[in-house]
């Protein structure tokens, strides 16, 4: 018998001892508590004797419910319902006179109705005993999930299933690439090392790029749906329909799908037999669970949120999750109180609801998307895409290198290695694919570096009233000189409220990570750069010139497209490539086209502001309270993976490798030479539409012709 073998059935007894235990303890302060159940003789005996008793009932009473329990249900399923719910408390009532009168001890009575009590509170005790213990046992858990999914097994037609494989898409939310190689190398994640190491690889590993809009709703709605025109950040302002646009909100994700379907003319990756499971959108899938596109309807179709009835209908899985989640809150709330004793910096706020927001994303989220995950490969679907938030929820806050944030990592391979245990018990072959949406890039945030937010920048540049606070900022009082400046007299601070507020309305400023926009309200079409100017003379200079700002993407009525940058720089977006990037320098390859791309978005805000970044540490600047953040240009956020089977063709085409075994970032030297797949110049696989396109292109190769997949339309021109 192996280590491991021998550890499981040593957990096991342990487990066994310790709800035995539990039971002796729990049945002797029952003796205390009731008057009709006694463990001892009438002339009194002593409390090793009455311990002894306890220990004896308590242990044939878990026999008996082992043992025989199942059989009597069986013998009693022919029962109605109402009956056999009555009959349950009775029978194991029954059950522990037995084992009283079977007591080697000969001592221990109880009335029949207090039988009842006793028996039920013990067996309650032993069940949330055994599962708690169980909290950390992958393999107890995936058994109560077998059990789970082979009611739907049961309840099909009984035909083996298909022998084409099925393919299941892996979201680990906010995991980049280069974080994905250092897990690896220092050992977190030995699942995803062992597909890409050893001598026969299993899985090849892909960097790739995303849009200027490196966030989930973008990316994601690009992989599912084929496209993510028009979706200029995380949250925008629409002048048409006056309403703030919000990934995150159902009924802004609901209209995003509406759009994205009208626009390729295609239902989505999953439209064929498919899951969608925690992801913003369904992709086109019958199967939901933790949807949020449909989590607005209200009716009989909506199924968002099946997926917790159905994991938290075994009782086993409801305390299991509810533990974990308990010890979420506790373990967030130490580990935010030694990052303040610390000092650590950079560093955010994270009380009130948060640590609940915390165990939810990595608690019950993944707890109940792994559970449907693996009851769509049990029940043979042909695509599965789920979507684990865990690391980006915590990254956020703690930074996505922090300690935090690795343990995340950790758990997040355990459910890597569940769901490839299960796989081996499907009724079909499984192609496992992990990819990641975006990435997170480090920084503090804009308001702790210069003392004001983006949004009071944009008022003090527009000479609108700021809060004191603000008002004595570096930041603050040179957007108050460039005011003055602008307008070429010296304005104290109640002429500028006089003179430029009031008749016209307020800028609305919104964050997506490092990325910002501003919008005017009234104005019902994109201002150009001369109306800006006429308007806030200062306003687009005081930002351009302003160090935590690299540039400014703004709509010019001579050029078009104009990117601005520090010092009166300002060039056309005609103008721009990687060979002549401008000030778009420091964000590397891609950043011209990304731009451009989403200057031809009809929603794109008056004025995009991108944070400045610095290439030697990776840092950018969040305009929102996150030390880890995404939504925009520079840094590792943009570069998101693809790790994928070697039996799947290769995402692009490969050309001659760059770089070395350095690659991996400590990991190992045989996996960095054979398993990384280098990407030269013009071959990169750039944005979640490409990524699409070769998703859509594995599910054809896993089933084959007989599974009519359409070809998505090629829109890009749009």
């Amino acid at each position: 018998m192996d280590g491991g073998r021998w550890r499981r059935v040593a957990g096991a007894v342990g487990r066994a001892i310790t709800v035995w235990a539990v039971s002796t303890v729990t049945m002797l302060v029952l003796a205390g508590a009731l008057p009709d159940f006694r463990l001892q003789s009438d002339s009194g005996d002593s409390a090793t004797r009455i311990a002894v008793t306890a220990a004896a009932g308590a242990g044939v009473f878990g026999l008996l419910s082992s043992l025989v329990w199942p059989l009597l249900v069986r013998a009693l399923l022919l029962v109605p319902a109402l009956v056999l719910g009555l009959l349950v408390f009775f029978l194991n009532g029954s059950l522990l006179l037995i084992a009283l009168r079977l007591n080697p001890s000969g001592h221990g009575e109880a009335a029949p109705e207090t039988a009842v009590v006793v028996a039920a509170v013990m067996s309650a005790v032993a069940s949330a005993t055994g599962a708690a213990l169980a909290v950390r046992d992958d393999d107890a858990y995936r058994r109560r999930l077998y059990r789970l999914a082979d009611r739907r097994r049961r309840r099909s037609t009984g035909q083996p299933g298909p022998s084409t494989h099925g393919a299941v898409f892996l979201q680990l939310d906010g995991v980049g690439h280069d974080v994905l190689l250092e897990a690896i190398g220092k050992g977190l994640m030995p699942t995803a090392a062992r597909w890409l190491g050893g001598t026969r690889p299993t899985h090849r590993l892909t960097p790739w790029r995303t849009d200027w809009s490196s966030q989930t709703g973008a990316s994601q709605l690009g992989i599912l749906h084929g496209t993510n025109h028009d979706v200029p950040a995380f949250r925008w302002y629409e002048k048409d329909t006056q309403e703030v646009m919000v990934c995150n909100r159902p009924t802004s994700a609901a209209e995003l799908q509406r759009r994205a379907v009208a626009h390729t003319g295609d239902g989505g990756l999953l439209a064929v037999g498919g899951a969608s499971r925690g992801n913003l959108f369904s992709g086109g899938a019958d199967e939901l669970a933790l949807v949020l596109s449909v989590a607005a309807r209200r009716g009989r179709d909506n199924r968002s949120r099946a997926g917790y009835f159905a994991y938290f209908s075994d009782p086993a899985n409801a305390v299991r999750t509810a533990m974990s989640f308990v010890a979420e809150v506790f373990r967030e709330t130490g580990q935010s109180t030694w990052a303040r004793i610390e000092q650590r910096r950079p560093r955010v706020k994270r009380g009130g609801l948060y640590p609940f927001v915390r165990a939810f994303a990595t608690v019950v989220e993944r707890d109940v998307v792994v559970a449907a995950v693996i009851g769509d490969m049990l029940a043979g679907r042909n695509a599965v895409y789920a979507d684990l938030v865990a690391y980006d929820e915590v990254a956020h806050h703690s930074g996505p290198r922090s300690r935090d944030a690795e343990k995340i990592l950790e758990r997040l391979d355990r459910s890597l290695a569940l769901i490839e245990k299960v796989a081996e018990h499907a009724p079909r072959p499984y192609r496992i694919v992990v990819l990641s949406d975006h990435g997170q890039s480090p920084g503090e945030t804009f308001l702790t570096r210069y003392g004001l937010s983006l949004g009071n920048l944009v008022r003090a540049g527009c000479g609108l009233p700021v809060p004191r606070k603000a008002q004595r900022t570096h930041s603050g009082a040179e957007a108050r000189t460039a005011v003055r400046a602008a307008l070429r007299r010296p304005v104290e601070e109640r002429e500028e409220r006089r003179g430029m507020s009031g008749r016209r309305s307020e800028p609305l400023v919104l964050a997506s990570g490092n990325l910002g926009l501003v919008s005017f309200p009234d104005v019902p079409h994109r201002m150009s750069r001369e109306e800006i100017d006429r308007r806030h003379p200062a306003l687009l200079s005081t930002l351009a010139n302003h160090p935590g700002v690299g540039f400014l993407l703004v709509r010019s009525e001579e050029h078009g497209g104009l990117v601005l940058g520090a010092h009166g720089t300002e060039v056309p977006m005609d103008r721009l490539d990687d060979e002549h990037p401008g000030p778009l320098a420091d964000f590397g390859p891609g950043a011209a086209d990304a731009v451009r791309r989403t200057h031809s978005f009809p929603h794109t805000a008056d004025i995009m502001v991108n944070s400045s970044y610095d290439p030697v540490e990776g840092e950018v600047l969040a305009f929102e309270e996150q030390i880890g953040s995404h939504g925009g240009l520079g840094g590792a956020q943009g570069r998101p993976f693809l790790l994928s089977p070697v039996a799947l063709s290769v995402p692009v085409a490969r050309s001659t490798p760059v770089g070395t075994n350095t690659e991996l970032a400590g990991a190992d030297t045989e996996l960095a030479g054979r398993n990384t797949e280098f990407i030269g110049a013009g071959t990169e696989l750039v944005g979640a539409e490409r990524v699409h396109d070769v998703l859509r292109r594995w599910l054809r190769e896993c089933d084959g012709p007989q599974v009519p997949l359409p070809a998505r339309p090629d829109e890009r021109a749009a």
